[in-house]
């Protein structure tokens, strides 16, 4: 590998780095947005979110083809750094990718017992024993 090829690794990993900062920034801000009220910052977090990944992708596709002719030991200690970088940030950012899609996944089961209570269906309560209890309710909506 030149040292052309080796500046132009180390660019696109530095770039790379930025672009999972940015997206553990877009997570953090996605999380905030998922507990709040604003379906809009939901909306725009989750846009955000996808248009950084698609530029991660591009960025791994360039790397990929740069790192296809074999690297010698000594680049491979240079861009080693940097790639632990990425990969400790990348995983940060599946975390709190999974942390949001949890949030997600708690806010549509609250959505829809609320939607079952206003449609009056069973309310579901536990006794003192923590069994599960089916009530019947009258609708909201009818009353």
């Amino acid at each position: 590998m030149t040292q052309d090829e080796r500046r132009r690794l180390e660019d696109l990993l530095d770039r790379e780095i930025a672009l999972a900062r940015s997206l553990a920034a877009t997570l953090a801000a996605e999380q905030l947005a998922l507990t709040g009220q604003s379906p809009a910052a939901v909306e725009q977090n989750a846009a955000e979110k996808i248009r950084v990944i698609q530029s991660i992708e591009k960025l791994e596709e360039e790397r990929r083809a740069l790192c296809a002719s074999p690297l010698s030991a000594g680049i491979a200690a240079t861009v080693a750094e940097r790639w632990g970088a990425l990969m400790e940030l990348m995983a940060r950012c599946r975390t709190a990718n999974d942390v949001n899609g949890h949030i997600i996944h708690v806010r549509r089961h609250q959505i829809r017992q609320l939607i079952d209570i206003v449609r009056g269906g069973p309310s579901i309560t536990y006794s003192p024993q923590g069994k599960t209890l089916a009530k019947a309710l009258r609708g909201l909506a009818r009353a």
